[in-house]
This record gives structure tokens, C-alpha cells and sequence, in this order.
């Protein structure tokens, strides 16, 4: 009874890591990350190659496959939060506001974000558009400055693969 509830508990465990591993080695492999991601594959598969083979030890099981698959849902949904922890790369963040945006800009570029202001024509007519390149882990930051600032401001948030030569300082985000 035991052995079977430990086998499935050490199933269920490495299934947990590897699937997390794997998540954030798809995530970072999007980023163009090759080098941590093919470590962090080894890492998975070997994890992997260990898990598959206590399942198949001893003939299946109930107990095996649901250990298996829970472990699968949790690494995945633990994955998700590492890489959410983790916070790498960049986003661009794209503002637009209908009145004048210069408390905005002001506010950003204190905090230490690069701004970008482009003249626009929406619907209305003239807008503003601002457009930052910001570190995810200062994505929040920004966000919540420009609310304060302007609250019906549109707000894009979009996936950045790579920045270069621009105003984006190590400690942007980080108020004065």
C-alpha cells in the first residue's frame, strides 16, 4: 500500500518539475533564449525518461496514471508561475490618450521609462501616442502610472522579442 502511494506521490512529483521546466523552456525559447533552453530541456527529458519509466515499472495502475496526469496539470499550472515570477524580456506598451499627454510623459520619464510620442488622428480627432519598450518586471509600474494619470488612456500591451539602442535604463520602473 505504501510502496504504491510513494510510487505515485514520486510520479506525480516529477511530472510536477518537468512540466514546469518544459513551460518555461518554451517560453524562453520564444525569446530566442537557446542556450538556457536546450539546458533546461536536458534537465526535462531526463526528469522525463525517469517519470515514464516508473509508470511503466510494475504494469500500469489507476493510481500511476492519475499521478501521472495531475502531476502534468500542476507543472503546467506551476509553469506558469515561475515564468510569471521570473519576469524576462521586455513588452512594448503602447498609450493613447485624447487630451495632452505631457503629465503622462513627464511622470514616465521621472520614474525612468524611455517615451516615444507620436501625433495621432482617432475618431475624435488628434490623440497622443505614447510608446515605451518596458521590462516585464516593471510592466506593472508603468501600467499603474499611466491609470493614475490618465484612467481612460488605451492601452496596448505587446510581446518583445528583442530591444536594442534605446532608452531602457536597469532600473526603469523603479520610482524616485
Amino acid at each position: 500500500m505504501w510502496e504504491t502511494v510513494l510510487g505515485a506521490l514520486m510520479i506525480f512529483g516529477f511530472r510536477v518539475v518537468d512540466v514546469s521546466l518544459g513551460t518555461v523552456r518554451i517560453i524562453l525559447s520564444v525569446q530566442g533564449r537557446k542556450y538556457i533552453s536546450a539546458i533546461i530541456g536536458f534537465v526535462e527529458v531526463t526528469i522525463f525518461i525517469v517519470a515514464i519509466g516508473k509508470v511503466m515499472t510494475g504494469g500500469l495502475s489507476v493510481e500511476k496514471v492519475l499521478a501521472y496526469s495531475g502531476g502534468f496539470a500542476a507543472g503546467t499550472m506551476l509553469g506558469i508561475v515561475i515564468e510569471n515570477w521570473l519576469a524576462m524580456g521586455y513588452r512594448l506598451v503602447r498609450v493613447i490618450t485624447h487630451r495632452s499627454s505631457e503629465a503622462v510623459e513627464e511622470a514616465l520619464r521621472d520614474a525612468g521609462f524611455g517615451v516615444t510620442k507620436l501625433l495621432g488622428e482617432g475618431k475624435e480627432g488628434r490623440v497622443y501616442v505614447l510608446m515605451s519598450v518596458v521590462r516585464r518586471k516593471s510592466l506593472k509600474t508603468y501600467v499603474a502610472l499611466v491609470t493614475s494619470l490618465s484612467p481612460k488612456a488605451f492601452v496596448t500591451i505587446e510581446e518583445t522579442r528583442e530591444a536594442r539602442f534605446g532608452h531602457i535604463p536597469h532600473l526603469a520602473g523603479r520610482l524616485k
